[in-house]
């Protein structure tokens, strides 16, 4: 299935430890480019979320943050260093005998002190745990986005297909007209001169503007690009960098065409062919 490479996801999980919430911000990229943005605790598990995102996405810049809110129950329990305090409280005593007015211990500021208060031990494993689900889902969220909107974009591209498919059959089923109006203006010019001529010469070089106007090749060649699109478009796989190959082919027979017209017919069918190919070639820069 096509896939866009703009998309968004978000997830929020709450867990006993506490509230983890996953975004990831995808746009349009040669490769693929991960940006990771994790709270301290979750850095050594970069590696295992870059390899869960390579696993499932081929190409973009990916932007991924995650934040982690823990739990009041978690950060409820105070631990004190009570050797720490010890030590503190025997030290202000020995203060307070070398004044005259000597004051009492608050306990508030010996909290205070650093090192006294010890930060509560979270186990980070089962936290790590739900951090990997949670990627996983917002992966999933990411994905859904991005076929979503690869389905809306090679909509829009095969409606473009279809538009050139008929430029293709209307220049086809006006080039014999176009050259014999062609050939004609020939003699009408002639005839108008009075210039008297060599006709087999003249039929010899009818003959061989007529080929230089023959573009069956291009027309055969267009068809066949057109097929391959849509081949290409109905693959699940990432398709972006072909569809973009197929672009430049389109392009090439398109300017051909364009340099072989004699009429202004084939001209216009030259221009517009350009324009959608452009139009299609814009979508395409986003697609997987």
């Amino acid at each position: 299935m096509t896939k866009s490479m703009t998309a968004f996801a978000r997830i929020q999980q709450n867990t006993d430890a506490g509230e983890l919430v996953w975004e990831l911000r995808s746009v349009n990229h040669r490769y693929l480019e991960l940006h990771m943005k994790l709270p301290e605790d979750f850095r050594a598990s970069e590696g295992r979320y870059r390899e869960i995102l390579q696993q499932r996405l081929k190409r973009g810049k990916v932007e991924c943050l995650l934040r982690f809110n823990a739990s009041t129950l978690q950060s409820g329990t105070i631990e004190v260093n009570q050797d720490q305090a010890k030590a503190l409280v025997k030290a202000c005593q020995k203060i307070n005998n070398l004044l005259h007015q000597p004051s009492e211990v608050d306990p508030m500021e010996v909290l205070q002190w650093p090192g006294v208060v010890q930060e509560s031990k979270l186990d980070m494993k089962p936290v790590l745990a739900d951090a990997e689900t949670a990627l996983n889902a917002a992966l999933d969220e990411l994905i859904a986005n991005r076929e979503r909107e690869g389905k809306r974009m090679a909509e829009l591209i095969l409606q473009r297909c279809e538009s050139i498919q008929q430029i293709v059959l209307d220049t086809r089923k006006n080039m014999p007209e176009i050259q014999s109006r062609y050939q004609k203006k020939i003699h009408d010019r002639m005839e108008a001169l009075k210039i008297e001529v060599n006709q087999d010469r003249l039929e010899q070089e009818l003959v061989h503007l007529a080929q230089k106007m023959d573009v069956d090749e291009e027309l055969d060649r267009l068809d066949s690009h057109l097929q391959e699109m849509r081949d290409v478009l109905a693959r699940d796989e990432a398709v972006g960098r072909r569809l973009d190959f197929l672009m430049q082919e389109l392009n090439r027979e398109a300017n051909t065409l364009g340099s072989k017209s004699a009429d202004i017919t084939s001209t216009n069918a030259s221009v517009e062919l350009k324009v959608l190919i452009e139009q299609m070639r814009e979508q395409i820069q986003n697609i997987e």
